[in-house]
């Protein structure tokens, strides 16, 4: 059981799928910060100390995931996050990439439920190594 909640970035175009994500983590009583656009969670990111965890999206407008992962470890704006991919994009290649950007987990949103989502995003905050 975690001491204390904890703080959460969500990043994803899908307004839909942001809102289910967001009451899932809410309810169990962690912070949430929802973000529709890269450039939005960057400044974030810039100005605030960093959150817990980054859950992002690999394809939206403007930024793509994996631009918001390059400026994000060339800019070291969140040492101390875990930073999990949550997209529907599942090619192996994504995943290398993801991990070599510096992503600590990657969950496929086509076969995971909000459940697993959130089970899987706690279980990769809690492995502090």
């Amino acid at each position: 059981m975690p001491t204390s909640p904890y703080r959460l970035y969500l990043v994803d175009d899908d307004r839909f799928l942001l809102d289910m994500y967001a009451v899932k983590f809410k309810a169990a009583g962690h912070t949430v910060t929802a973000f529709s656009a890269g450039e939005e969670v960057l400044e974030a990111l810039r100005k605030e100390p960093a959150p817990d965890a980054i859950l992002l999206d690999i394809v939206m407008p403007g930024l793509t995931g994996f631009e918001i992962l390059e400026v994000i470890k060339r800019e070291n704006l969140a040492e101390t996050s875990k930073v999990i991919v949550l997209s529907n994009q599942g090619q192996e290649s994504d995943i290398a990439k993801a991990r070599e950007l510096g992503a600590d987990g990657y969950i496929i949103k086509a076969s995971a439920i909000p459940s697993e989502v959130f089970s899987e995003t706690m279980k990769i905050i809690e492995a502090r190594a």
